[in-house]
């Protein structure tokens, strides 16, 4: 990857959810987001993604903007204290009229229709056919009878068939179907509006043109370019997968490995450059851990090739 191929001036956004406290594997995307942006001149937005209401908490929440302050990791929009301050158009529970409008105006160009289908509804197809359900429509075949829209059954986006491609710049050209595991989701049994919907309706209202994530969501991404310009984004942003860290076993890193978690490793000590070159480390920017400041993380990228 070289300069050149980041869009001039981008607008990023480093997007934590509230589930759990900040560990390596979100300093990793902080390294990839403020590096990459700080490369290129862009711009950082600060978002909460807490749209699973059942998992999210005000604690957590808390916790993520503090340790954000401790690290020095400063976005351009809005500050941690605008977000401590109240309702912000950067917190996905304050936001719901966007979503609600989204999926109106999807109704419009696509088939938006309630699903009664579950999990149990999917592992019973996959039982009795030997393989996972695949391609457009569900297992219950929900879009037919067309059911009433209520708050127990989810929503469902008739996305289409086929595929969608792109130039990642960290992981070279990438194509998948738009519909690997049945119509998209957009609302799930719970009332929650989902992580597909959300992040594609607040990169365009955001003005996000850069996407920096883990590379466990290549999978996510051609429905949601697809949903995107069904929503009226003729051009989908570029988009950045960067590696994870592994736990021995290969599983990615999560919330739930407290061993790791940014607060309790600061209390313990550890400074932000300790913990910026064991993340580095840990996804092969750094043959070892070594301190390593903010500053040297755009360089410590600019050397790495795809």
């Amino acid at each position: 990857m070289t300069a050149a191929s980041l869009p001039p001036r981008p607008v990023t956004r480093f997007a934590p959810a509230p589930t759990g406290r900040l560990h390596l594997g979100h300093l990793v995307n902080a390294m990839f987001v403020w590096g990459l942006a700080n490369r290129a001149g862009g711009r950082i937005v600060l978002r909460i993604e807490d749209h699973d209401r059942q998992r999210c908490r005000p604690d957590f929440e808390a916790a993520l903007l503090d340790d954000l302050d401790r690290l020095g990791l400063v976005p351009d929009e809005p500050p941690t204290d605008g977000l401590r301050a109240g309702p912000s158009p950067f917190r996905q529970s304050d936001n719901g009229s966007a979503y609600e409008a989204a999926v109106q105006r999807l109704g419009e160009v696509a088939d938006v229709y309630a699903c009664d289908c579950s999990r149990s509804t999917f592992a019973r197809w996959r039982e009795a056919h030997g393989r996972p359900w695949s391609g457009p429509g569900c297992p219950g075949d929900c879009r037919a009878p067309g059911l009433a829209w209520r708050h127990d059954r989810g929503l469902r986006v008739a996305l289409g068939d086929g595929a969608e491609a792109w130039d990642d710049l960290l992981v070279g050209p990438q194509a998948g179907p738009v519909a690997p595991d049945g119509d998209l989701l957009v609302r799930d049994r719970n009332g929650n509006w989902t992580y597909a919907l959300c992040v594609v309706v607040d990169d365009r209202r955001h003005g996000v043109d850069l996407v920096i994530r883990g590379e466990d969501l290549l999978d996510a991404t051609p429905s949601q370019v697809r949903l995107g310009r069904l929503l009226g984004r003729a051009v989908p942003p570029t988009f950045a997968h960067h590696p994870l860290i592994r736990r021995p076993d290969g599983s990615k890193l999560s919330k739930a490995d407290g061993a790791t978690a940014i607060g309790s490793l600061l209390d313990a000590g550890a400074t932000p450059a300790d913990l910026v070159g064991e993340a580095a480390a840990r996804v092969g920017l750094l043959a070892e851990p070594r301190p390593l400041s903010w500053t040297d993380v755009p360089k410590l990228l600019a050397n790495r090739r795809r």
